[in-house]
């Protein structure tokens, strides 16, 4: 069976860019940013995104590409005869699952607020009362079901409808929107009365706050958000590198694609700081950030309500664009290894992950007793320290060896694949340094996540 190819280059990049534009970069870079000295921090990144992710994404391009499967199938087509490389496809597949066992719980939570927005649940509600509304979703295990179910059936739904007429076209539309929401909110916030405090403290390098909070921490927080940012290691990307024709190379297209993803962190921290700032309201990280402090912003903000329900229907493009992305990787895996039909393979799989996303949900309610990291962690925890912290790392560094060594697909290989088309090309002079030096950063950052989690104070 002929694999179905992209429509344009632009859907390839689009759709790319949706699988690496997660929620992670919308909530977690704005608040890193501000605490290691706000522009200062955002120069180290950038060269970290350069040095770092940017050789691993055309690395994941180049095995698609190349074996025109997905991650299931990749490294058994390119693998030299003997070799035992395909057991990767188990870490890459379990990756993609286990991302999606938490991932389309806060998907759910994105859909709910942007309808608690329009509905105006929010209106005339004190700060206290903004909590206790979030705490209610958690506590409300019904409630939270139905909205990471109504996530898996919108994500599978469209991927059934074949790469083509759905995914592309969909994730295209999805794309274009949330461009056009993140430039209208930013604009917004920015043009606030009281904004240019949130503004200089976001854009005004501080190497002084820098140096206060530790250079070496502020080195490390960029070298991991550089990496976890684009959800490199477990074939997330190398999907669509198998979807895409040879005329072009692919070093410009992981360009593009890496350079979208940093486009959107960016601009979720020009939409989020100058507000939090021109209304007094501290931008604290992770969930809270996102359910409640911001709704207390657009509580105090002239046409909140509007604003509050144009910033949720953003940030559920944000989350649903990776769950489309991942899901087609799943379907992929089904397809690949069985055979079976698309349709087949996603009513099989909408009723794996229904299944496999239970835990995440009741973690927050019926088994909120769980609590692997101690107080105050659950479920969601557990499977995102198994994703972030050992599969990514791990699958990143299995991707260096398979395309640097001769024992893997080899760097001779590898350069002719993403060479291959006109465009940027990958520099050979690079081969030292992806096959030497490289795998000992990734192994550097997987140690350091190991040492925040268990044994910093």
């Amino acid at each position: 069976m002929k694999r179905e190819k992209f429509s344009s280059r632009l859907g390839f990049i689009l759709i790319s860019a949706g699988c690496a534009i997660g929620l992670g970069n919308v909530w977690r870079f704005p608040y890193i940013v501000g605490q290691y000295g706000g522009a200062a921090f955002v120069l180290i990144y950038l060269l970290f995104l350069l040095i770092l992710g940017l050789p691993i994404v055309v690395m994941e391009f180049s095995v698609g590409r190349a074996s025109q499967k997905s991650v299931a199938l990749s490294f058994d087509v390119l693998e030299p005869k003997g070799s035992k490389w395909h057991y990767v496809k188990y870490l890459g597949m379990a990756g993609n699952y286990i991302l999606m066992m938490f991932y389309t719980t806060v998907a759910g939570w994105m859909i709910l607020y942007f309808f608690k927005m329009l509905t105006g649940d929010f209106v005339g509600l004190s700060p206290d009362q903004v909590a206790g509304e979030f705490s209610g979703v958690l506590a409300n295990a019904p409630l939270m079901m139905g909205m990471m179910i109504l996530s898996v059936v919108v994500g599978f739904g469209v991927c059934a409808m074949g790469l083509q007429n759905g995914v592309e076209k969909i994730t295209k539309i999805m794309m274009v929107c949330l461009l056009v929401l993140m430039v209208v909110l930013a604009i917004n916030s920015i043009i606030m009365p009281g904004s240019g405090v949130g503004l200089t403290f976001y854009l005004k390098p501080d190497f002084g706050n820098m140096l206060e909070t530790g250079l070496g921490e502020a080195v490390f927080a960029a070298m991991g958000q550089a990496f976890f940012t684009l959800s490199i290691g477990i074939g997330a990307l190398a999907i669509f590198g198998s979807y895409i024709g040879k005329e072009r190379s692919l070093t410009g297209e992981a360009i593009s694609v890496t350079l979208l993803d940093t486009l959107v962190a960016f601009m979720a921290g020009l939409i989020i700081f100058p507000a939090c700032f021109a209304y007094n309201i501290e931008p604290n990280a992770g969930p809270p950030l996102i359910f409640i402090t911001l709704p207390n912003v657009f509580n105090h903000m002239a046409g909140g309500r509007f604003w509050g329900t144009l910033f949720f229907l953003f940030m559920s493009f944000a989350a649903i664009s990776t769950v489309i992305a991942v899901f087609q990787n799943i379907v992929s895996f089904a397809t690949d290894l069985t055979g079976c039909s698309v349709k087949k393979a996603v009513v099989c799989n909408i009723v794996a992950v229904i299944i496999l996303s239970t835990p995440c949900v009741l973690g927050f309610n019926l088994w909120s007793g769980f609590m692997p990291f101690g107080e105050g962690s659950g479920v969601l925890d557990l499977e995102d320290f198994i994703v972030s912290n050992n599969l990514l790392p791990i699958g990143s560094l299995l991707y260096l060896v398979f395309c640097t060594c001769r024992y893997g697909w080899g760097f001779e290989n590898f350069l002719k694949e993403t060479n291959t088309g006109v465009g940027i090309k990958f520099p050979r002079w690079a081969r030292f340094y992806v096959t030497y030096l490289l795998p000992i950063i990734v192994l550097a950052i997987f140690i350091q996540g190991y040492w925040s989690k268990f044994f910093a104070s």
